[in-house]
């Protein structure tokens, strides 16, 4: 019987395992601050553990925006501003990703996306460099790689870094879970009330510094005051990752008064955030389809998720998001046979988008046509190579075509990653039973 992997196994795996940290432990001195701090990892480490990261998460989110002006437009804005930082030299990258929830994240290394769902919240370029500024505070202030130091490495290389992530973000993950697949925001960092409040002081002195006005600081943080007070299930994950108080905004509104009231008068550029945007508001109504559809699969009410994925559809034809949305849905329901008619309408629409070939791929295995299965999954593992329930799902196609000599080896390198759960009993029960053990 095909299982789960879990989103602890996972991000155990893709952290300690695929980053490589240092475990020495030591002081540094904090970029921001000049002070010392506890850290256990070097700025060697935060790169290899964002490249590790960020794929995987970029793919959770239904990869980066097919837009490419929009794209290269958040790219050099983050830039612009990343260039007044104090960690100047680190390999900043600025993407928006094609979720519809409402959230922005950085990796460590400087890795920073938009979700399209906040993207449609701003009005002018300054609260988009506003946001993108607070996530660089995170960033140079070194919040990730603190948190990470803090922590008992001999639990982390245990269990893995997921545990705390897991609690928290079980409702986010649930349909994932059901599915095999990393739930959205299972790799983002959890941010503490202080960290957040020193990511704006950071966020806003670059905004103004880079030639905006404070007022996109307000205006951001009066956004996110407004989301907070609903109780709207697309910005659920933004606030536990980012926790939200009424102190930020007054905090934001008292600085456009006080430090910052000379740049009042500076750009915010809207009209040209309007331009730029044009193209991504004009499919406004479909992407609210989605947030709708995504919150009823979370509540598992799987013929509303599907009755408002499908308008998702027919309002926006080519979204790869709508597609690989309902064809999880249809996987939930049991209806394999459309959930790969849909996974493989989105890998049409995406083709180097690795997620879709993973629904596929599970579709393909329920209907039992075990060649073609394999043949998404190892398109998956090309394009992102690393997750190891896809190195268990290519093992137990080819297993199911009754080739044992071709599964044994990907049995093996999934029990060099994951040592527990049914899977792994599976795998192992498999090998043992062909005589490699």
């Amino acid at each position: 019987m095909i299982t789960d992997i879990t989103r602890r196994q996972f991000l155990g795996y893709s952290l300690m395992a695929g980053a490589g940290l240092a475990l020495v432990p030591g002081c540094a001195v904090n970029p921001v601050t000049g002070e010392n701090q506890l850290m256990m990892i070097s700025r060697e480490d935060e790169i290899s553990i964002d490249k590790q990261q960020a794929p995987h998460q970029f793919s959770a989110d239904y990869g980066v925006v097919q837009d490419n002006a929009l794209n290269g437009y958040i790219d050099s804005t983050g830039r612009a501003i990343a260039a007044n930082t104090h960690r100047r030299e680190m390999p900043y990258s600025f993407q928006g990703v094609n979720a519809t929830y409402i959230n922005a994240y950085a990796f460590p290394g400087g890795t920073i996306a938009v979700t399209r769902g906040i993207l449609l919240k701003l009005q002018n370029e300054a609260e988009l460099g506003a946001l993108l500024g607070h996530e660089l505070g995170h960033v140079n202030a070194r919040h990730s790689a603190e948190r990470i130091s803090k922590q008992n490495l001999s639990s982390l290389l245990v269990q893995g870094i997921s545990a705390a992530i897991n609690s928290r973000n079980s409702q986010m993950g649930a349909l994932a879970e059901k599915l095999g697949m990393l739930g959205q925001g299972a790799l983002l960092s959890y941010y503490s009330r202080e960290n957040e409040r020193q990511a704006d002081s950071l966020g806003n002195q670059y905004l103004v510094t880079s030639g905006y006005s404070t007022n996109g600081f307000v205006g951001l943080m009066k956004i996110l005051n407004d989301l907070h007070q609903g109780s709207s299930s697309s910005v659920s994950l933004l606030f536990s990752t980012h926790p939200m108080s009424d102190e930020r905004y007054e905090m934001a509104v008292e600085n456009s008064r006080g430090r910052y009231q000379a740049s009042r008068n500076l750009p915010v550029y809207r009209d040209r955030y309007m331009d730029m945007t044009a193209g991504l508001r004009a499919k406004r109504s479909a992407i609210e389809a989605m947030q709708d559809g995504d919150a009823f699969l979370q509540q598992k009410k799987y013929e509303d998720a599907k009755a408002a994925l499908e308008r998702a559809v027919r309002l926006y034809d080519t979204d790869y998001t709508a597609r690989l949305m309902l064809a999880k849905c249809m996987l939930a329901m049991g209806n394999a046979s459309m959930a790969g008619r849909y996974a493989d309408e989105a890998v049409t629409l995406y083709s180097e988008e690795p997620q879709a070939y993973q629904v596929a791929g599970l579709a393909q295995l329920k209907l039992e046509n075990y060649e073609k299965a394999y043949s998404r999954f190892t398109r998956n593992a090309q394009l992102l190579p690393g997750n190891p329930g896809i190195v268990f799902f290519r093992g137990y196609a080819l297993d199911r075509m009754g080739r044992p000599k071709a599964a044994a080896p990907l049995y093996k390198e999934y029990l060099g990653m994951v040592q527990q759960g049914e899977n792994a009993q599976y795998a192992y029960n498999r090998l043992k039973t062909w005589g490699f053990l």
